[in-house]
């Protein structure tokens, strides 16, 4: 009998539901329908960001599934993300009151900070002169304030390198109970993921399908041939077995589609498994990093002046 993998724990006791439907380059217009039928066929999770543009058209959905009794707030897991232009800590509080007023809720079960990155506040896009010198620590401590107020209920961070995250958590009061990562058979994070579990930080998978349906990344991951092999034996897509690779590594996968039939598809990965012969062939994929935060590296603004700096070589 497979172990469903429904949920996972964080640090904090709380109990992250596995799959989210994520909502990165879901167009208005279009998000709302996917937050819908996602929630209807069973999801519980969703996962949010202010720089995806689209909260208020969640917020106005969300309302009318907790107003019509589809399904109660309380049995939601809402992820949201602080962007770049808020991390000073006078401008984090506001930055969550407007994510919770865009999204029509009262709080967040999980805020992150979406990238170790600072630009100046008020700046719209990746203009690189708007690149400015993180502070993460002081970003944190407001991070923290949210938490002690239960306008957060759990905080973390997302894009946040081995050292990165350790630099932070030997300043925290309150540990990160979440990395949000790209993460996928061909990107497995195995260093990270290590230090993650020793250190009692969950591991959330964005892109955990390689992103097929963005247009700025070329992504082959549901191409690969070793996971053609594999779903081809189960019987799977190899949409399905790549979600459920990540379920059995222990990650919460944040897959992200605006078709229905897909949409099902993703989440039909609770009732089977991968037998640990083919679970193992899965680390023969050749590794490579899909998102690499271009945008965020310059020689002379910013804090990375390479790609390499902003992941601490983890490429």
């Amino acid at each position: 009998m497979a172990r469903a993998l429904r949920f996972f724990e964080l640090n904090t006791g709380a109990q992250i539901p596995s799959v989210a439907l994520g909502t990165w380059q879901a167009a208005p217009g279009v998000v709302a329908d996917a937050v819908a039928t996602a929630i209807k066929v069973g999801y519980r999770h969703i996962d949010c960001a202010q720089a995806y543009g689209n909260q208020e058209e969640i917020g106005a959905v969300l309302k009318k599934l907790f107003d019509d009794g589809v399904v109660k707030r309380e049995d939601l897991w809402i992820t949201s993300k602080l962007w770049c232009t808020d991390h000073d800590p006078e401008d984090v509080p506001k930055a969550l009151d407007k994510t919770l007023k865009d999204l029509q809720l009262d709080y967040l079960d999980l805020y992150l900070i979406h990238w170790p990155v600072s630009m100046r506040r008020g700046s719209v896009g990746f203009k690189s002169e708007n690149l400015t010198h993180p502070n993460i620590t002081n970003t944190w401590r407001a991070m923290e304030t949210l938490y002690d107020f239960g306008k957060a209920r759990a905080i973390g961070v997302s894009n946040f390198s081995t050292k990165k995250l350790g630099d932070l958590l030997e300043v925290a009061r309150i540990p990160p109970a979440v990395n949000q990562v790209e993460c996928h058979p061909s990107w497995n994070q195995s260093k990270l993921r290590t230090f993650c579990q020793s250190k009692g930080v969950h591991l959330s998978g964005y892109s955990p399908l390689g992103s097929p349906g963005t247009t700025s990344l070329k992504s082959d991951v549901l191409k690969n041939p070793i996971l053609n092999m594999v779903s081809e034996k189960l019987g799977k897509s190899a949409a399905q077995v790549a979600l459920r690779w990540g379920l059995q590594m222990g990650h919460s996968v944040l897959p992200k589609s605006t078709s229905e039939g897909r949409i099902k598809e993703n989440l039909d990965v609770f009732d089977w498994s991968i037998p640990n012969d083919l679970f193992l062939k899965l680390f023969e994929i050749e590794q490579a990093r899909l998102v690499k935060g271009s945008p965020f590296v310059h020689e002379t603004f910013g804090a990375y002046k390479t790609v390499k700096e902003l992941w601490d070589g983890e490429l």
